[in-house]
């Protein structure tokens, strides 16, 4: 077989391990991701519209419907956008920035330190600009200011000229801010999606589609994706206004490509309006209109057509490298500049402070690592806590995402201060949900702050208090994370040969995308490849060439691998015949183009027998 295919066969019940692997270098089971039900679709499909195979059953494995399969394949911004004003409070804010607009009204933007706060700003902060509104942005200093509208900004704003302030990615819960602005006399409009109880702050318009009155079904927007929006609304009603009158209107599908990056950098599911604004935004991406991102993307090496692998693990790491060890206004100054000579220079910045991110990362996850070893042999802890005086807070959530994956349970990572003072990152594993277990936390006033959602978290903890809150943790997840140990799966979305990993293959794939949260990328499965060449290379990566039995190769690099499992297995595998998982993607290289394998695991057919 050189193409992709059923996987040993044909249509199969549900969860049938791949290739019999039952135990995989990760300690995994390889499972079919497509179920019986499912695979009858996938055929109906490609029978009905005349897909590929493979294109049918990665659309049906995604839970695409047969009567959903034409729209999927071509998402349209006018077939999937819903009418602005069906979002609450919508009107009303659109109606405000145009006053402004119209009046010239100083406005002030506030965004978040990260990617989908940095893309938000920059989308209004360009569109205002084309109006003739040149408004000025305040990104927050992580460690100084953290997370979100704060008096002491407000008032600078203000004394600046500022008399209309709009937040973007954040504001849902800033009551306290909000009354400094009141105070001043300084209009508020909230654009932000994440989730606010009953009560919300006093302010002129609050548009979230998260608040709990909001009816619109656009909850998976993220707040780049809702500002969006708000500009469709906002134009509409300029032209309606005739501000237009005369000329021309501003090209809203040319910033797409801020709208897909932090669309896919805040892993938002793309579903919906979601994966219409990223399909349409890699396009204008690729024509490189915006000087900040075609400065990044060269930085970043980024070659070819862009796909949301790049967006979301070599643009935005980025991006976000300002905020958190860096300038956190960076990112935003970078997506908001017209000057070719200014992007290079922000984006070397950014990209020199994301080698210092790594390097940093790297002792603190060696030092993080050592601690969890311990832990783990002492007390075996559901919950892992690591932390240090010497550990820098931006960067803390990455180190407790390698821990998670490392040791396969939820993971902090706490940064404290001289005084003992510490503030912490989490990440969970699927079937934990460790921001309920935070939030219980607080009110057992085992921590001074925390919240957050299923899959992470962030607190605030007095270091004395660290044993306590494991042992509450232990009792109050232990099982949950037993049971979710207990069933770790790689779902495999087809066989193939590395024959069969073809441009033309991955060229039919992205029919089917892009891919990202809530649209995994297709993983294939090389049943009983030579391992051919084995090496680490870079940064503790792993380089390798699959051989297949009619002697086809393929390029294959397991990331940051060298001292995990599967790393170690296609080490000791070279010449050997190896079961291997993972992701296709086009490396372009010098103007040439070839596929390249992106391994997430591997096994051994002599212990995992069909």
């Amino acid at each position: 077989m050189t193409g992709a295919g059923p996987i040993a066969g044909a249509a199969s019940e549900t969860g049938r391990t791949v290739l019999g692997v039952t135990r995989s270098a990760n300690g995994q089971i390889w499972r079919e991701r497509l179920t019986q039900a499912q695979s009858l679709t996938a055929l109906a499909m490609a029978q009905r519209f005349g897909l590929a195979d493979v294109i049918a059953r990665v659309m049906a494995a995604r839970d695409v419907a047969l009567e959903d399969a034409e729209a999927f394949l071509d998402p349209t911004l006018k077939g999937l956008m819903p009418d602005p004003s069906s979002l609450v409070h919508m009107d009303q804010a659109v109606a405000r920035v145009a006053d402004a607009v119209q009046s010239g009204t100083r406005i002030a933007i506030f965004g978040d330190y990260d990617v989908d706060g940095a893309t938000s700003s920059a989308l209004l902060s360009r569109y205002l600009a084309e109006v003739g509104q040149e408004a000025v942005i305040h990104i927050p200093d992580r460690i100084i200011e953290g997370y979100g509208p704060n008096g002491p900004a407000i008032e600078a704003l203000h004394q600046d000229g500022a008399r209309l302030l709009v937040t973007v990615d954040c504001g849902s819960t800033s009551f306290e801010a909000f009354e400094t602005a009141a105070r001043l006399g300084l209009d508020v409009v909230v654009i932000d999606h994440h989730q606010c109880g009953v009560e919300l702050p006093q302010v002129r318009a609050l548009v979230n589609p998260n608040r709990q009155d909001d009816l619109s079904g656009q909850g998976h927007l993220a707040a780049v994706g809702v500002t969006f929006l708000f500009l469709v609304g906002l134009n509409r009603e300029l032209r309606r206004r005739g501000a237009f009158a005369g000329r021309r209107e501003p090209d809203l599908l040319a910033l797409l490509d801020l709208v897909a990056l932090g669309t896919v950098c805040d892993v938002v599911p793309l579903k919906g309006l979601n994966r219409a604004y990223v399909t349409k935004g890699l396009i204008s991406m690729h024509a490189r209109s915006n000087p900040g991102l075609a400065a990044l993307a060269d930085v970043a090496r980024v070659g070819g057509k862009p796909s949301s692998y790049h967006l979301g693990f070599l643009l935005g790491p980025r991006i976000n490298a300002g905020g958190r060890i860096g300038d956190a206004a960076l990112g935003a100054r970078l997506l908001t500049t017209r000057d070719s000579a200014q992007a290079r220079a922000i984006a070397e910045q950014l990209d020199r402070l994301n080698a210092e991110r790594q390097a940093m990362e790297a002792v603190m996850l060696e030092e993080g690592d050592a601690q969890a070893v311990v832990r783990i042999q002492s007390e075996d802890p559901a919950v892992l806590l690591t932390g240090s005086d010497g550990w820098h807070p931006g960067i803390v959530g990455l180190i407790a995402s390698r821990l998670k994956e490392s040791h396969r349970r939820p993971a902090f990572a706490i940064a404290y201060d001289a005084s003992g003072k510490g503030t912490g990152s989490g990440r969970s594993i699927p079937g934990v949900d460790l921001g309920r277990a935070v939030r219980k936390a607080v009110e057992e006033g085992l921590l001074e702050k925390g919240g957050g959602h299923a899959m992470a978290a962030g607190l605030t903890v007095r270091r004395e208090r660290e044993g306590e809150l494991t042992a509450f943790f232990n009792e109050m997840l232990r099982e949950d994370v037993e049971v979710a140990s207990a069933s770790r799966e790689l779902k495999v979305d087809a066989a193939l040969t590395a024959g069969g990993a073809t441009i033309e293959l991955l060229n039919k794939l992205e029919l089917a995308g892009p891919f990202g949260a809530g649209h995994p990328e297709p993983v294939f499965a090389f049943p009983s490849h030579r391992i051919s060449y084995a090496d680490v290379v870079g940064n503790g990566h792993v380089r390798a060439t699959l051989a297949g039995a009619d002697g086809q190769t393929l390029k294959g690099i397991a990331f940051k691998a060298a001292e995990k499992p599967f790393g170690e297995a296609l080490l000791a595998g070279r010449g050997k015949m190896l079961h291997v998982a993972g992701s296709l993607s086009i490396d372009t290289w010098q103007g040439a183009q070839r596929v390249q394998l992106r391994i997430l695991d591997v096994a051994d057919p002599q212990v995992n027998r069909l």
